[in-house]
């Protein structure tokens, strides 16, 4: 039997995973060193109430899954000798998946019928999200691991993710940005454009002064590299920011007749690091 899993950083929440059956693998932030799990700890997310927190001064910090935690979520199913596939969030951004190895090295060990395999969306939040979902797709079309996996190793190179945001003080928090760059980017408006590139880091390809210039920025790289864009989603992806998804979404489609275009809110691990306003938008490319 084959069994998915995803996690909360892929912007999957509990309504999403059960439309594909998918398991969904909860990714810890903390607020005044109280850990928090999403969708464990709460039923719903409010983006509104958690980014107004950040624009008030809190500095969520984020942690990685322990070994246990892993075996725990994954025993059950080595028990059963199922087949498992685990979409999920750049391994280069994070030392969980050292952890989770460990204990699928374990399991694979003490069950040996049971198989394993998994996807690196090489991103995180919009970019993981439309890449579960294709997956979902296809798993419900009726594909196999097999297929599914040989598909994954061209594809995920193929959707492209650009993004800002308005005050870099949560990357500089966060290690992303320099100390330099964040300060001068909040005092100038400068703000970076970033993009999810092929090895799955988050890597700055410019710098616009003011938001619409940011905005213009995002759109022109979907006409650059935009590939088959009616054949996918495109997912627009905001953290408390929808007065300027709703300008992207609107020259979007006044652009380009037919899209599929799906809004969602950006996860508050993920936006433990970007912060309040940040928006992005993810499209089937010719390459990252």
């Amino acid at each position: 039997m084959l069994k998915l899993f995803t996690d909360t950083d892929c912007d999957v929440t509990p309504k999403v995973a059960a439309e594909y059956g998918y398991s969904l693998i909860s990714m810890p932030y903390a607020i005044d060193g109280k850990t928090v799990f999403p969708y464990e700890d709460f039923l719903e997310f409010d983006p509104k109430a958690f980014y107004d927190q950040l624009r008030g001064g809190v500095l969520p910090n984020t942690s990685a899954i322990s070994r246990e935690k892993y075996y725990e979520i994954f025993e059950p199913y080595f028990v059963n000798g199922d087949e498992i596939l685990y979409v999920h969030f750049s391994r280069a951004m994070t030392a969980t998946f050292d952890a989770m190895d460990q204990a699928i090295a374990d399991l694979s060990e003490k069950y040996p019928a049971a198989k394993f395999y998994e996807i690196d969306t090489k991103g995180i939040t919009i970019v993981s999200y439309n890449i579960v979902r294709e997956v979902g797709d296809m798993v419900k079309a009726g594909k196999t691991v097999e297929e599914i996996l040989k598909w994954a190793e061209t594809e995920v190179d193929k959707f492209a993710t650009y993004f800002f945001a308005d005050d870099l003080k949560f990357f500089k928090h966060s290690g992303r940005v320099s100390g330099l760059a964040a300060t001068m980017g909040t005092l100038l408006g400068v703000r970076p454009i970033i993009c999810m590139n092929e090895e799955g880091k988050m890597v700055s390809v410019g710098k616009e002064r003011g938001r619409a210039k940011a905005i213009d920025r995002l759109l022109a790289y979907v006409d650059e590299l935009g590939e088959d864009l009616k054949d996918h989603r495109v997912i627009i992806g905001n953290a408390d920011a929808e007065e300027i998804a709703d300008e992207i979404e609107a020259r979007l489609r006044a652009k380009y007749e037919g899209l599929t275009i799906e809004r969602i809110s950006v996860n508050p691990t993920a936006g433990s690091h970007c912060g309040p306003n940040t928006v992005g938008v993810c499209f089937h490319a010719k390459h990252r």
